[in-house]
Protein backbone atom coordinates (compact mmCIF):
# COMPACT_ATOMS: atom_id res chain seq x y z
CA UNK A 1 0.00 0.00 0.00
CA UNK A 2 1.81 3.68 -0.89
CA UNK A 3 1.65 6.10 1.91
CA UNK A 4 0.72 8.98 0.07
CA UNK A 5 -0.68 12.37 1.55
CA UNK A 6 -4.11 13.12 1.88
CA UNK A 7 -3.43 16.29 -0.67
CA UNK A 8 -2.19 13.98 -3.49
CA UNK A 9 -4.84 12.11 -2.91
CA UNK A 10 -7.46 14.40 -3.18
CA UNK A 11 -6.28 15.46 -6.30
CA UNK A 12 -7.80 13.03 -7.87
CA UNK A 13 -11.05 13.30 -5.96
CA UNK A 14 -12.92 10.57 -3.41
CA UNK A 15 -14.79 7.63 -4.75
CA UNK A 16 -18.45 8.47 -5.95
CA UNK A 17 -19.84 5.81 -4.19
CA UNK A 18 -20.33 6.63 -0.48
CA UNK A 19 -20.54 6.48 2.25
CA UNK A 20 -17.29 7.68 2.70
CA UNK A 21 -15.38 7.40 6.66
CA UNK A 22 -12.48 9.82 7.51
CA UNK A 23 -10.98 8.01 10.41
CA UNK A 24 -7.97 10.22 12.63
CA UNK A 25 -5.95 7.81 13.58
CA UNK A 26 -4.29 9.86 16.69
CA UNK A 27 -2.45 6.64 18.64
CA UNK A 28 -2.26 3.14 18.30
CA UNK A 29 -5.31 2.59 20.57
CA UNK A 30 -7.96 -0.25 19.03
CA UNK A 31 -6.93 0.88 15.58
CA UNK A 32 -8.02 -2.57 13.74
CA UNK A 33 -11.05 -3.17 15.67
CA UNK A 34 -12.04 0.55 14.44
CA UNK A 35 -11.40 -0.03 11.21
CA UNK A 36 -13.19 -3.37 11.03
CA UNK A 37 -16.19 -1.99 12.83
CA UNK A 38 -16.62 0.43 10.05
CA UNK A 39 -16.12 -2.09 7.07
CA UNK A 40 -18.47 -4.23 9.07
CA UNK A 41 -21.28 -1.30 9.22
CA UNK A 42 -21.07 -0.50 5.59
CA UNK A 43 -18.80 1.51 4.69
CA UNK A 44 -17.93 1.28 1.23
CA UNK A 45 -14.37 3.32 1.42
CA UNK A 46 -12.40 4.33 4.86
CA UNK A 47 -9.77 7.29 4.93
CA UNK A 48 -7.60 6.49 7.66
CA UNK A 49 -5.81 9.26 8.19
CA UNK A 50 -2.22 9.31 10.17
CA UNK A 51 1.58 10.67 10.75
CA UNK A 52 3.07 7.33 10.15
CA UNK A 53 2.27 4.38 7.88
CA UNK A 54 -0.41 1.97 9.78
CA UNK A 55 0.71 -1.48 10.45
CA UNK A 56 -0.26 -3.89 7.86
CA UNK A 57 -1.81 -6.23 10.60
CA UNK A 58 -4.17 -3.79 11.77
CA UNK A 59 -6.11 -3.82 8.17
CA UNK A 60 -8.73 -6.26 8.45
CA UNK A 61 -8.27 -9.21 5.72
CA UNK A 62 -11.90 -8.03 4.59
CA UNK A 63 -10.76 -4.62 3.76
CA UNK A 64 -10.56 -5.75 -0.20
CA UNK A 65 -9.07 -1.97 -0.92
CA UNK A 66 -11.92 -0.05 0.51
CA UNK A 67 -9.33 1.16 2.98
CA UNK A 68 -6.43 3.26 2.35
CA UNK A 69 -4.18 5.12 4.28
CA UNK A 70 -2.88 8.50 4.29
CA UNK A 71 -0.97 10.73 5.55
CA UNK A 72 -1.80 13.68 7.55
CA UNK A 73 -1.00 14.78 10.60
CA UNK A 74 -3.94 14.09 12.85
CA UNK A 75 -2.56 14.24 16.41
CA UNK A 76 -1.95 18.26 15.41
CA UNK A 77 -4.85 20.56 17.63
CA UNK A 78 -7.77 20.62 14.86
CA UNK A 79 -6.63 18.46 12.52
CA UNK A 80 -10.65 17.41 12.18
CA UNK A 81 -10.78 20.23 10.50
CA UNK A 82 -8.50 20.79 7.62
CA UNK A 83 -9.24 17.34 6.85
CA UNK A 84 -12.49 17.22 6.52
CA UNK A 85 -13.36 20.22 4.93
CA UNK A 86 -10.50 18.90 2.09
CA UNK A 87 -13.09 15.84 1.20
CA UNK A 88 -15.81 17.91 1.15
CA UNK A 89 -14.14 20.32 -1.60
CA UNK A 90 -12.70 16.68 -3.38
CA UNK A 91 -16.30 14.91 -2.90
CA UNK A 92 -19.51 14.96 -5.16
CA UNK A 93 -22.64 16.92 -3.85
CA UNK A 94 -24.45 14.75 -2.02
CA UNK A 95 -22.20 11.93 -1.19
CA UNK A 96 -22.41 11.05 2.49
CA UNK A 97 -19.57 11.31 4.43
CA UNK A 98 -18.88 10.45 8.27
CA UNK A 99 -15.54 11.44 10.22
CA UNK A 100 -14.36 10.40 13.80
CA UNK A 101 -10.99 8.70 15.12
CA UNK A 102 -9.60 5.25 16.43
CA UNK A 103 -10.91 3.90 19.47
CA UNK A 104 -14.18 5.37 18.98
CA UNK A 105 -17.46 3.50 17.17
CA UNK A 106 -20.21 4.24 15.63
CA UNK A 107 -23.37 3.03 16.09
CA UNK A 108 -27.27 3.80 15.03
CA UNK A 109 -30.12 2.94 15.57
CA UNK A 110 -30.61 -1.35 14.74
CA UNK A 111 -27.13 -1.49 13.21
CA UNK A 112 -26.90 -4.90 13.80
CA UNK A 113 -29.16 -5.39 10.93
CA UNK A 114 -29.24 -1.95 8.57
CA UNK A 115 -25.91 -1.32 6.88
CA UNK A 116 -25.04 2.83 7.32
CA UNK A 117 -25.87 3.49 3.82
CA UNK A 118 -29.47 1.86 3.73
CA UNK A 119 -30.33 3.89 7.25
CA UNK A 120 -28.56 7.24 5.59
CA UNK A 121 -30.75 6.50 2.29
CA UNK A 122 -34.05 6.56 4.55
CA UNK A 123 -32.69 9.58 6.41
CA UNK A 124 -32.18 11.72 2.76
CA UNK A 125 -36.14 10.55 2.05
CA UNK A 126 -36.80 12.49 4.96
CA UNK A 127 -34.86 15.47 3.28
CA UNK A 128 -32.30 15.44 6.32
CA UNK A 129 -28.35 16.27 4.95
CA UNK A 130 -27.08 15.71 8.09
CA UNK A 131 -27.80 13.62 11.22
CA UNK A 132 -26.73 14.43 15.03
CA UNK A 133 -24.64 12.07 16.65
CA UNK A 134 -23.75 12.03 20.58
CA UNK A 135 -20.43 10.95 21.43
CA UNK A 136 -20.85 8.62 24.22
CA UNK A 137 -17.77 8.02 26.74
CA UNK A 138 -16.56 4.74 27.29
CA UNK A 139 -13.82 3.95 30.04
CA UNK A 140 -11.91 0.79 31.86
CA UNK A 141 -12.87 -0.14 34.98
CA UNK A 142 -9.62 -0.23 36.44
CA UNK A 143 -6.67 2.09 35.35
CA UNK A 144 -4.29 0.01 37.38
CA UNK A 145 -4.91 -2.46 34.82
CA UNK A 146 -5.72 -0.37 31.91
CA UNK A 147 -3.81 2.73 32.25
CA UNK A 148 -4.46 4.03 28.73
CA UNK A 149 -8.57 3.72 29.86
CA UNK A 150 -8.97 1.32 26.69
CA UNK A 151 -10.58 -2.13 27.66
CA UNK A 152 -12.68 -3.41 24.63
CA UNK A 153 -13.93 -6.59 26.70
CA UNK A 154 -14.62 -4.67 29.69
CA UNK A 155 -15.60 -1.14 28.60
CA UNK A 156 -18.24 1.21 30.64
CA UNK A 157 -20.04 4.22 30.22
CA UNK A 158 -22.30 6.26 32.23
CA UNK A 159 -26.03 5.43 31.72
CA UNK A 160 -27.61 8.83 33.64
CA UNK A 161 -25.87 12.32 33.81
CA UNK A 162 -27.00 13.65 30.46
CA UNK A 163 -28.82 17.16 29.51
CA UNK A 164 -29.01 19.57 27.09
CA UNK A 165 -29.12 23.00 27.43
CA UNK A 166 -30.31 25.86 24.74
CA UNK A 167 -28.25 26.97 21.83
CA UNK A 168 -28.32 30.69 21.62
CA UNK A 169 -26.93 33.02 18.76
CA UNK A 170 -24.62 36.06 19.91
CA UNK A 171 -27.24 38.44 20.47
CA UNK A 172 -28.86 35.86 23.15
CA UNK A 173 -31.72 34.35 21.29
CA UNK A 174 -32.42 30.67 20.82
CA UNK A 175 -31.31 29.01 17.82
CA UNK A 176 -33.83 26.95 16.02
CA UNK A 177 -33.92 22.94 16.84
CA UNK A 178 -30.10 23.44 18.26
CA UNK A 179 -29.49 22.26 21.55
CA UNK A 180 -26.02 21.87 23.26
CA UNK A 181 -25.92 18.59 24.78
CA UNK A 182 -23.58 17.75 27.47
CA UNK A 183 -22.91 14.22 30.15
CA UNK A 184 -20.45 11.68 29.81
CA UNK A 185 -16.75 12.32 31.56
CA UNK A 186 -16.89 15.63 30.14
CA UNK A 187 -19.23 16.40 32.57
CA UNK A 188 -18.10 14.71 35.69
CA UNK A 189 -14.22 15.77 35.12
CA UNK A 190 -15.38 18.95 33.67
CA UNK A 191 -12.70 20.85 35.71
CA UNK A 192 -9.94 19.02 33.47
CA UNK A 193 -12.22 19.95 30.24
CA UNK A 194 -11.61 23.28 28.19
CA UNK A 195 -15.13 25.09 28.59
CA UNK A 196 -15.45 24.97 24.50
CA UNK A 197 -14.75 20.81 24.41
CA UNK A 198 -17.61 19.97 26.86
CA UNK A 199 -20.26 19.40 24.87
CA UNK A 200 -21.18 15.65 23.33
CA UNK A 201 -23.05 16.67 19.65
CA UNK A 202 -20.53 16.12 16.80
CA UNK A 203 -22.64 16.13 12.92
CA UNK A 204 -20.46 12.94 12.02
CA UNK A 205 -22.68 11.76 9.41
CA UNK A 206 -23.35 14.75 6.55
CA UNK A 207 -23.87 14.87 2.73
CA UNK A 208 -21.27 16.90 1.31
CA UNK A 209 -21.76 20.27 -0.93
CA UNK A 210 -19.62 22.98 -2.32
CA UNK A 211 -20.60 26.12 0.32
CA UNK A 212 -20.32 23.50 3.47
CA UNK A 213 -17.49 24.39 5.78
CA UNK A 214 -16.27 22.28 9.73
CA UNK A 215 -15.78 24.80 12.20
CA UNK A 216 -13.42 23.89 14.84
CA UNK A 217 -16.43 23.02 17.47
CA UNK A 218 -17.56 20.37 15.59
CA UNK A 219 -20.65 22.28 14.13
CA UNK A 220 -20.71 23.62 10.22
CA UNK A 221 -21.18 27.23 8.70
CA UNK A 222 -24.77 25.58 7.42
CA UNK A 223 -27.62 26.30 10.13
CA UNK A 224 -29.80 23.34 9.30
CA UNK A 225 -27.12 20.90 9.15
CA UNK A 226 -26.57 21.84 12.99
CA UNK A 227 -30.29 20.60 13.96
CA UNK A 228 -31.10 17.63 15.71
CA UNK A 229 -34.51 17.03 13.70
CA UNK A 230 -36.84 18.46 11.04
CA UNK A 231 -39.07 21.30 11.56
CA UNK A 232 -42.49 18.48 11.01
CA UNK A 233 -40.70 15.02 13.21
CA UNK A 234 -38.03 13.52 14.98
CA UNK A 235 -35.35 12.32 13.04
CA UNK A 236 -32.79 9.65 13.87
CA UNK A 237 -29.74 10.53 15.34
CA UNK A 238 -26.81 8.32 16.11
CA UNK A 239 -23.96 7.81 18.97
CA UNK A 240 -20.45 7.03 18.97
CA UNK A 241 -19.21 5.23 21.44
CA UNK A 242 -15.70 6.50 22.03
CA UNK A 243 -12.69 5.98 24.26
CA UNK A 244 -11.18 9.46 23.11
CA UNK A 245 -12.05 11.82 26.48
CA UNK A 246 -10.85 8.61 28.90
CA UNK A 247 -7.22 8.08 26.93
CA UNK A 248 -6.60 11.83 27.06
CA UNK A 249 -7.87 12.48 31.16
CA UNK A 250 -5.60 9.35 31.93
CA UNK A 251 -2.86 10.35 29.86
CA UNK A 252 -2.35 14.25 30.35
CA UNK A 253 -0.38 15.55 33.40
CA UNK A 254 -2.88 17.85 34.24
CA UNK A 255 -5.53 15.07 35.11
CA UNK A 256 -3.69 11.73 35.19
CA UNK A 257 -2.34 11.93 38.69
CA UNK A 258 -6.00 13.53 40.41
CA UNK A 259 -8.00 10.74 38.87
CA UNK A 260 -7.51 7.32 40.42
CA UNK A 261 -10.95 5.67 38.57
CA UNK A 262 -13.85 6.61 35.80
CA UNK A 263 -16.14 4.09 37.54
CA UNK A 264 -18.94 5.26 39.81
CA UNK A 265 -22.36 4.23 40.58
CA UNK A 266 -24.02 5.46 37.30
CA UNK A 267 -21.54 3.55 35.44
CA UNK A 268 -22.60 0.44 32.77
CA UNK A 269 -20.94 -2.28 31.11
CA UNK A 270 -21.88 -1.54 27.70
CA UNK A 271 -22.98 -4.30 25.83
CA UNK A 272 -21.73 -2.85 21.63
CA UNK A 273 -25.23 -3.11 20.64
CA UNK A 274 -27.55 0.09 19.64
CA UNK A 275 -30.76 -1.55 21.58
CA UNK A 276 -28.54 -0.48 24.89
CA UNK A 277 -28.21 2.99 23.50
CA UNK A 278 -31.98 3.28 22.61
CA UNK A 279 -33.07 1.85 25.71
CA UNK A 280 -30.92 4.76 27.76
CA UNK A 281 -32.52 6.98 25.52
CA UNK A 282 -28.94 7.57 24.11
CA UNK A 283 -30.17 7.76 20.43
CA UNK A 284 -33.43 8.15 18.62
CA UNK A 285 -34.67 6.11 15.61
CA UNK A 286 -37.45 8.28 14.77
CA UNK A 287 -39.23 7.14 11.85
CA UNK A 288 -36.58 4.42 11.37
CA UNK A 289 -38.34 1.06 11.21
Amino acid sequence: MTFRSLAQYLRHGVPAAGPIAILLIEDDAAVAQTLAHHLRIGFRHILALSPEPLPAEVIPPAAEGRIVNLHHDSRQPLAHVAAVNAVIQAAAPRTWLYYGYNAEFLFYPFAESRSVGEMLAFHAEERRQAMLSYVIDLYAPDLQRWPDAVSLDQAMFDRLGYYALARCDRDGRQLERQLDFHGGLRWRFEEHIPADRRRIDRIALFQARPDLRLLPDHRFNIAEYNTYACPWHHNLTAAIASFRVAKALARNPGSRWQISGFRWRNSTPFQWNSQQLMDLGLMEPGQWF
